[in-house]
This record gives C-alpha cells, sequence and structure tokens, in this order.
C-alpha cells in the first residue's frame, strides 16, 4: 500500500450531526484519497457517532475507524490517530468543523515547496466561533513564530511534518482543557520553518449544536491549571531567557494567566483559591514573568501582576470583585503623563508603581480631515480636527509630520493652526481640537524643497503637553487633491501626486507620479504606428465610471508630431441611453489627465493643452495600492479598504461612437478591430513624443516594459 501525503486525525465524542460534513469534507479533498488517509477515533459516544463512522466507512477506503472507550479528553484520541499515521504529514480535524475542498492540497504543496514543517490555513467562523485573523492577513511562504502572529492561534488544526513530531516524540498531554497549547508550542519552537495560507479558506470553525464542545464545557480555572504550567515550562525548556523568550512568554502571560484570572478565579471556592490556585500562580510569575513583559501589558494585567510580586491576596482579590467599577474610573494627567485613577493609585500601603497605572501609550486619537486642497505656489492645506481620548486639548500643540518611507529624506515636522471646532463627543473638552496646516512643498524641508520620494503623513497631536502620533486618514469625503505640479522653489518642475493607501490613509508622492485607484483605465501595453513616424500607440481598456454603467469600452486616440490628437471611442453597449452616455467624453478626459470630474458633463471639441514639466498625457491608472512596509498606526489599525478619491481626468473632446472599430487619427487611418463576444474592449492611444521626455504609462514610461524600437521622428 502506498504512503498517503497526508494523515487526517478525527476526535469525536456524541459529534452528531457535524460529524457527517466534517468527514465527508475530507473524502472530498481535491488532493485526491489515493494521497490521503482519514483516521477518524470514536471516543466512547453514546449517540449515532460510532454507527455513521462506520457508515462512512463503507463506501471510502481512505476512512479508517477506531472505536474506544471514553477517555474524557480530545488527547487520547488524537495520540491513538497518531500512532497509526503514515502520511508525510498529520493534520488534525475537530470533528465539529469541516474543511474547505482545496486545503489539503494548498497546504501541502506550501509545505513541499517552501521545506517548511507546520502550515496554517486560513480560518473562518461558522456561527461566530472566534477565529485567529491577525495570522491570515496574507500569505507567507516561510517564517517563523518571531517575525510573524503565527504564535497568537495554538490549537492543534494545523499541517505538521510528521518528521518533526515523531523526532520530538511529541504527544498531547491527557488534560481536559488547553492540551493543544503545549503540542502546538513545542511544534512552533522546533520547526524548520512555518507557512501560512491566507487566501484560501482552508479551516471552517463552529459550535456544535448540542454545546458539547469541550473548550466550552470545561470552563473552570482549575481545567486549565495543568496545561498552562505545561505551555511556560516549554517555552522555558527551549528558549534561553532573553528578549526572545520575552516575546512567546508574553503570549502566555496575557491569554493564559491573566485572562483566565479576571473571568474565570471567582467561580472557584475561595479554599481552591487561597490553597491551590494563588500559590501556584504566584509561583508562574517569580519564574517567568520579567519586567520587560510587564511593560507591554494592559495597566490592569499590570496592576494584577505586581500585586501577585507583592503578596498581597486580599487586594488582588477587591480588585478581580471590582474589576467592572474600577475600569469606568477617570484619568490623572500629569507632567505629560495620564494615569488611570484606580483606588490602589499611589497607595503607599500597597506600594504598587505608577507605572503600572500609566496609560499614556495606550490612549486612542480620534481625527477626521475635512479639506485637503492646493492653495497655490506649492502649498497644500490641510483642514480637521484631532484630539486625544480623556485628555481634554488645553495648549495644543499639534504637528503634522511626514516620513519618507523610500528614501533617505529625514522627517519633516509642520506645525499646524489651531482654531475652534464644534459636535465634537464631550465637546466642552475638545473646542480647540481644529487644526489647519500648510505645507510648502518648496520650503518644507526647513527651508529647502520637500525630497523626492513617496511621504506617509501623520498627526502628532499634542495637549497639555500629552503626545500621541497617528497615521492620517484620507479626507472623510473620500475626495482627495488634484496631482499638482510645483515649480517654485523647486530645481525643476516636479510632479506631486496626493494618493490614498490600501488602509485608508493618505501620502504624498514627489517626483515619481504614484498610480492613482481613481483613474477609470487601465494601460495594457505600447507600441510604435507600424506606418507613421513618432506617433506612439497605447492600448488600454476604460472601466468604472469611464465606461459608464455597462461596463468596458474601447477608446481609440493617436497624434502624429505636429498635430493635434484626436480619438474614436467604440461603444459595446447597445443603442439608447446608456450609449448616449458612452458618448459622454469620460474616457476622453480621463486620458487628457485634466484634474476634472469624470463624471462632468462634456465639453466642447479642443487641442490638448499643452503644460510645463513632466506631467504626463496619459494618467497613471493601475489599482489603488498600499504603500509598501505600511502598517496600521493608532486609531487606523484594522482599517477596511480604501477610499477612493477623485482623480486626474478633467475635460476634453467629446467621443466619438464607431460601431464598426475605432479608427487612428492624425496616422495611417489604421482600424483597431471591435470587440469579439466574451472579450475585453481595447483602447489605442497616440501620444506625442515631448520635448520634456516620454508620458508615462501606469506609473511607467516605456522603458519600464522593455525599450521600445522606434524610427526617426520627421517634423
Amino acid at each position: 500500500m502506498p504512503q498517503p501525503r497526508v494523515s487526517v486525525i478525527v476526535p469525536a465524542y456524541n459529534a452528531m450531526p457535524e460529524l457527517t460534513d466534517c468527514i465527508t469534507s475530507a473524502m472530498e479533498q481535491t488532493i485526491g484519497l489515493d494521497q490521503l488517509e482519514i483516521i477518524a477515533v470514536n471516543d466512547g459516544s453514546t449517540d449515532d457517532t460510532g454507527k455513521e463512522l462506520d457508515r462512512l466507512a463503507a463506501t471510502c477506503p481512505a476512512l479508517r475507524v477506531v472505536h474506544q472507550e471514553n477517555s474524557g479528553t480530545a488527547a487520547v484520541p488524537r495520540n491513538v490517530g497518531l500512532d497509526l499515521a503514515r502520511g508525510d504529514y498529520v493534520f488534525f480535524l475537530d470533528s465539529d468543523d469541516y474543511l474547505g475542498p482545496d486545503a489539503l492540497r494548498r497546504m501541502v504543496a506550501m509545505a513541499d515547496e517552501n521545506g517548511t514543517d507546520v502550515v496554517l490555513g486560513k480560518m473562518v467562523s461558522v456561527g461566530g466561533r472566534p477565529v485567529p485573523t491577525a495570522v491570515f492577513k496574507s500569505t507567507q511562504p516561510r517564517t517563523d513564530i518571531f517575525s510573524s502572529a503565527a504564535y497568537r492561534t495554538l490549537g492543534c488544526w494545523k499541517l505538521f511534518r510528521r518528521s518533526l513530531l515523531e523526532r520530538l516524540n511529541l504527544r498531547f498531554p491527557p488534560f481536559r482543557n488547553t492540551e493543544d497549547k503545549p503540542f502546538t508550542a513545542a511544534a512552533y519552537l522546533n520547526a524548520d520553518g512555518i507557512s501560512v495560507v491566507a487566501d484560501y479558506d482552508c479551516y471552517y470553525h463552529r459550535d456544535r449544536a448540542n454545546g458539547n464542545n469541550l473548550t466550552l464545557t470545561a470552563q473552570n480555572l482549575s481545567h486549565r491549571m495543568q496545561g498552562t504550567r505545561m505551555c511556560f515550562e516549554t517555552v522555558a525548556r527551549y528558549l534561553e531567557p532573553g528578549p526572545r523568550r520575552d516575546q512567546i512568554m508574553r503570549r502566555h502571560v496575557e491569554w493564559e494567566l491573566c485572562g483566565p484570572l479576571w473571568w474565570l478565579l471567582l467561580r472557584e471556592s475561595d479554599e481552591d483559591i487561597r490553597e491551590h490556585i494563588y500559590p501556584e500562580i504566584r509561583d508562574w510569575v517569580e519564574n517567568w514573568v520579567t519586567d520587560p513583559i510587564i511593560e507591554k501589558l494592559e495597566p490592569r494585567d499590570r496592576l494584577l501582576l505586581h500585586l501577585l510580586r507583592a503578596d498581597r491576596f486580599e487586594e488582588l482579590m477587591t480588585v478581580i470583585r471590582n474589576a467592572k467599577e474600577d475600569a469606568e474610573r477617570g484619568h490623572v494627567v500629569e507632567d505629560g503623563r495620564v494615569y488611570w485613577q484606580h483606588p490602589l493609585f499611589r497607595d503607599a500601603a500597597v506600594g504598587v508603581p505608577d507605572s503600572a497605572f500609566d496609560v499614556t501609550g495606550r490612549l486612542p486619537v480620534r481625527h477626521r480631515i475635512e479639506s485637503a486642497d492646493w492653495r497655490g505656489d506649492g502649498v497644500l492645506r490641510i483642514t480637521g480636527h484631532a484630539y486625544i481620548e480623556n485628555v481634554a486639548s488645553l495648549d495644543p500643540a499639534t504637528e503634522l509630520v511626514l516620513r519618507c518611507y523610500d528614501a533617505g529624506h529625514p522627517e519633516v515636522r509642520v506645525p499646524t493652526r489651531a482654531r475652534a471646532v464644534t459636535g465634537l463627543p464631550d465637546g466642552e473638552r475638545h473646542t480647540d481640537a481644529g487644526f489647519t496646516v500648510d505645507i510648502a512643498l518648496p520650503t518644507a524641508a526647513s527651508g529647502a524643497p520637500l525630497g523626492r520620494g513617496r511621504w506617509n503623513l501623520f498627526l502628532d497631536v499634542r495637549a497639555q503637553g500629552v503626545s500621541r502620533t497617528v497615521r492620517m486618514k484620507s479626507p472623510e469625503s473620500g475626495w482627495t487633491p488634484r496631482q499638482e505640479i510645483v515649480t517654485a522653489g523647486m530645481e525643476k518642475p516636479t510632479v506631486v501626486t496626493p494618493y490614498v493607501t490600501k488602509w485608508g490613509n493618505l501620502s504624498l508622492d514627489v517626483g515619481q507620479e504614484v498610480p492613482r485607484g481613481d483613474t477609470p483605465c487601465r494601460v495594457t501595453g505600447t507600441s510604435w504606428h507600424a506606418s507613421r513616424p513618432g506617433t506612439l500607440i497605447v492600448t488600454g481598456t476604460l472601466t468604472g465610471d469611464g465606461a459608464g454603467t455597462s461596463g468596458r469600452r474601447a477608446c481609440a486616440c493617436a497624434a502624429a508630431p505636429g498635430s493635434a490628437a484626436r480619438r474614436r471611442c467604440v461603444s459595446t453597449r447597445p443603442t439608447g441611453a446608456s450609449q448616449r452616455r458612452s458618448r459622454s467624453g469620460g474616457c476622453a478626459r480621463a486620458l487628457d489627465g485634466d484634474p476634472g470630474d469624470v463624471r462632468s458633463p462634456p465639453r466642447r471639441r479642443r487641442p490638448l493643452r499643452r503644460r510645463p514639466g513632466p506631467r504626463p498625457l496619459v494618467p497613471p491608472c493601475p489599482p489603488l495600492h498600499r504603500t509598501p512596509g505600511e502598517e496600521p498606526v493608532g486609531d487606523d489599525a484594522g482599517a477596511g479598504g480604501p477610499r477612493r478619491g477623485r482623480g486626474p481626468g478633467g475635460a476634453a473632446p467629446a467621443a466619438r461612437a464607431h460601431p464598426g472599430g475605432a479608427e487612428v487619427a492624425g496616422g495611417g487611418g489604421r482600424r483597431a478591430p471591435a470587440p469579439a463576444d466574451g472579450e475585453s474592449p481595447a483602447q489605442t492611444v497616440g501620444v506625442r513624443r515631448t520635448a520634456v521626455g516620454w508620458p508615462r504609462v501606469g506609473g511607467r514610461g516605456p522603458s519600464a516594459q522593455g525599450p521600445l524600437e522606434h524610427p526617426p521622428v520627421t517634423r
């Protein structure tokens, strides 16, 4: 019998009716049954779980069923499956969950291609059951627990290389709860690389209809004590003391120590708490919780750990009993720091340090950009408001901060001017939260022009000496300033492009012409005209507003030396109102790069206007993109997709529909064929070579697509 690639291990106890979907999802994997073995262990079920497994096994030779007496934990049937497994990889599938059809094939391919020992497949919540999300923001072919969020998820629903498990002789400890965390932690800490599949829904996580999940039924702190201690011991065994160990230990301090204390400790009897639980937890704190770990925790967790260190049992119990009331207490602002006004703050008898109550670094910043407009002479004016939550906006001294991520320019700070605003929450405290700031591009860098590169915009919000920095969002209306050519004070005319990142934040490009996602066109190629010297043909498609409501359309334009460009548009839409809209000139205006609204009424036909500087005749068109290296900052964390602004695309001659094809004007009279059924229509555009250089196509010049061999230009 050939060795399977994957062994799927399913522990099952009273798992009906979810069990059928679970096993079926494994049997229907695209990797194929010849590459698969499914080992289902019936752990003494009292419902029809055993019968259903036998029925399914009769229809599938890859399914092997083991019946045993109830063990009271998922650890034992998983270990039974591990002892029987023959696959190169092992995947643990819970009986109430199910797999996406292509999950195992993708995960095995990821492990094979990158030589990794553990693969995480994207998890999906079914019925509201919590699933990890941070680690699945992007696919990671090869990473580790120190440079990714993989260690935040310690459930065993992953693909493991079986040779790793056998080398470590790794098995699940027989605990009722938290049995999978030390198992997964040990595998992580010894793995030769970790992969993450985030572009496919691999694992569907759900609660049972009968509520029999062990995770839900074993909800006492006493059920977790053994597993939590084993987590700490596992990390200490494989990592030497220092920053790397602290980074991993912090996860267990927050989730396995402090978290359960707040919401489970009071379920235990006073006797068990005093005689068993409290001494055990104090031992964890003394052995494995360092000062650098405490400094990174929330204030209430810091308070808890300081009380444990000081052996203040009564104060600890009081703090946990009054947690809800104490969480709503106010704050004290002192010497540029903000402190939680807890009853134990500066209580000399208890002696908890002030640092345990310091909340400065965790206060959210609320801000909104109301407008962003060019004021002339290369000055961009931005207005809005910003304030720090729980800090009155007294003595505001907010600054705009520009940081260039793709060049070595130093940080640039521009002071704002405070102004009064109304209508904010707790408005009396934040009447001076409004601001206006002028970014003078020619002199912003200490009297020098702002350097070439892409600049991220931040707000350093200050009040009462308290400072918090947050990434600046795009204007609330979604509108962004037009592309501008700045000449005064610059060495040469420079294109400045405001754009919005994937996270909805405002950035500036100086001199590189970043593609803007609000331009309704996509350039697909360039070539020289076959018979007209000096004429460049650009092909592409118009989408969105540029194409109207019925989809894409083709457009043609060409310009020979010494002549103005003319266009012919071909609509693939039916006649009538929609076709009349296709003649609105939207695509022509977008190609001209004039800063008008592409949805505005058509204007009269006129030649292309010549402008100074390297302004492109064809504005960049690829989709809106995220600035490389950028992450959500402050209250931008978790922001959604981009806010589309209205970008370049002003007036131009109205387009004239031609049902049979697109005639190239100003050149040799070549006709572009109409799109066939099922094909995307194309546009053909001819542009002149100018004295200032080649126009950019999609943010790139022709050289970016390879050199274009062209004949000499005749005039």
